[in-house]
């Protein structure tokens, strides 16, 4: 079977309308934090080597390795989140007939669900960077692809409130919650300030338009 980014849009968006549970908004989530950094190193990608930009060229070639890698990580995120899913719903379908068997069955799904929290928790994480890294291909980028940019961080918004869903309700599932509530606390220090941030920047490029 065929990794997710190894297959055409056409057949992602097939599988992700069927009824199948995978893919599903987590890997979703993921998805469109790649995007954003994708745009974010095609907007750099046609700013470095212009004269006119010649001023940010170094600080462009910067942010275009950090989005390529911000979109290498987020592209493995996108199969982590089906992976995930699955193995959590393998753990709900283990036997449950005797008291040993449910004990066994919740201990599994339990550990799983951590696992769980941590793939979109990460997603978030990712995300969020993908945001500021849009800032700055708003801020220096080149004007021809400005518009880009803004495509670019209202992705990674997207992606950033899709994966906290998917924390909430994973951890809303846990037992351990010293665990949850400090993956809950790490979230939502990834969100503050996170929407006055995405309307500066898309306010930002609407005045270089």
């Amino acid at each position: 079977m065929s990794e997710i980014k190894d297959k055409s849009i056409q057949i992602f968006l097939d599988e992700l309308a069927s009824k199948s549970a995978t893919p599903g908004g987590g890997s979703v989530s993921a998805l469109m934090g790649a995007q954003s950094a994708a745009l974010t190193s095609m907007v750099c990608n046609l700013t470095i080597g212009k004269p006119k930009y010649a001023e940010v060229e170094l600080e462009m070639q910067a942010l275009l390795q950090m989005s390529e890698a911000l979109r290498e990580k987020l592209t493995g995120l996108i199969k982590a989140d089906v992976d995930v899913f699955n193995r959590l719903m393998a753990a709900y379908g283990l036997p449950k007939e005797t008291d040993e068997e449910k004990s066994a069955r919740s201990e599994v799904i339990q550990a799983v669900l951590k696992t769980a929290t941590e793939v979109p928790l990460e997603c978030a994480r990712a995300c969020a960077e993908a945001v500021e890294l849009s800032q700055v291909a708003a801020n220096k980028g080149s004007l021809g692809v400005i518009s880009d940019a803004g495509a670019a961080v209202m992705a990674a918004y997207g992606g950033l409130k899709s994966a906290a869903l998917n924390v909430y309700i994973n951890t809303s599932s846990l037992k351990d919650r010293r665990f949850a509530e400090a993956k809950l606390a790490e979230l939502e220090a990834i969100l503050t300030d996170v929407d006055v941030a995405v309307e500066d920047i898309y306010q930002m490029v609407k005045t270089k338009l």
